[in-house]
């Protein structure tokens, strides 16, 4: 088998339970080669703890993560070999300066010593450092220590990188800078990127995962999370408008809500759009349309009506 067709991460019914508490409950999810998964999920969802049980640090109830072929639970240094992570919080020592630092942390992930250089100087030039490796740590901004923070979690150049909130903090051009940073990455690495920004996920991943009270409730590409976004409701404004029945006998229309005298908002299903019926209606009836805008489900609809009702595990999508 072709070693791009086979999953870098595979995830099979992981679970973590607290007493009674089920933190995680049997997820499983496979992540490709090349590809930018963006995991998201309110507090107390179970995303940190998945995040844990994937990097080695927090064993799970039950289930397991293979990571290039190697159980983290069985082979945990040949895994973790194949890891990079950068916490919500850059395990950095302030104290040293960012070459003292990026060599410390290519020791401690054995890479040659022949070879330190080479990986130091080539994590700088890819996370924009090269012209501060002998400034301390502790006197770079906070981007740039999200940079150096990134720069250790690549030096090893492992196969997967795990990024946990990289830009919170960081003023508009950094985080547009870490996000071209993430897509550079997704070229050579298998990216995982926890965050709670949502058009972050829009603007640098592949796929989506949602997870809420232990559970997936969506798992899909980017482009199946936008079909979710298309338009399912108008905003009309009328000089007459037309009796509510008469709204709702027409093809697709589920629910007419009268925001005012004037305005009216129709919900309908996604594939039986009235918008021509309403305008040929008003024409001939004499309703006096005079404003019609489509409305369209944000993200962030998509993502609250996704963790704000029951998770049922037939509406995770397979991956």
């Amino acid at each position: 088998m072709d070693q791009h067709t086979i999953p870098l991460l595979q995830v099979e019914s992981l679970a973590r339970h607290y007493g009674t508490i089920k933190a995680v409950n049997g997820i499983s999810f496979s992540l490709k080669r090349g590809e930018v998964l963006g995991f998201l999920g309110p507090n107390g969802a179970g995303k940190s703890t998945t995040m844990k049980m994937i990097t080695g640090n927090l064993a799970p109830t039950s289930g397991s993560a293979i990571i290039d072929g190697f159980d983290i639970l069985d082979d945990p240094k040949q895994a973790k070999a194949a890891l990079g992570f950068l916490p919500e919080q850059p395990p950095l020592y302030k104290e040293l300066t960012v070459d003292e630092y990026l060599n410390y942390a290519a020791r401690l992930n054995r890479i040659a010593k022949s070879t330190i250089n080479t990986a130091v100087d080539n994590c700088k030039q890819r996370c924009g450092l090269e012209q501060m490796g002998r400034r301390l740590i502790g006197n770079l901004s906070k981007g740039y220590q999200q940079r150096v923070g990134i720069a250790q979690a690549i030096i090893h150049n492992p196969a997967l990188v795990l990024l946990d909130e990289p830009t919170v903090g960081l003023d508009p051009i950094q985080i547009r800078e870490i996000r071209q940073l993430i897509r550079e990455l997704g070229q050579s690495h298998s990216v995982i990127l926890s965050t709670h920004i949502l058009p972050e996920v829009q603007a640098t991943c592949d796929r989506v995962q949602i997870i809420n009270q232990g559970e997936l409730v969506f798992n899909d590409t980017i482009e199946n999370m936008s079909e979710r976004m298309q338009t399912t409701a108008l905003l009309l404004r009328f000089k007459r408008p037309p009796p509510t029945s008469t709204i709702l006998s027409l093809a697709g229309v589920q629910d007419v809500e009268s925001v005012d005298k004037q305005t009216r908002r129709i919900h309908f299903l996604a594939e039986q759009d009235p918008t021509e019926a309403l305008v040929n209606a008003s024409v001939s009836e004499g309703w006096g349309l005079f404003e019609l805008t489509p409305e369209r489900m944000s993200l962030e609809e998509v993502f609250v009506d996704l963790t704000c009702r029951e998770p049922h595990h037939d509406e995770a999508v397979q991956p």
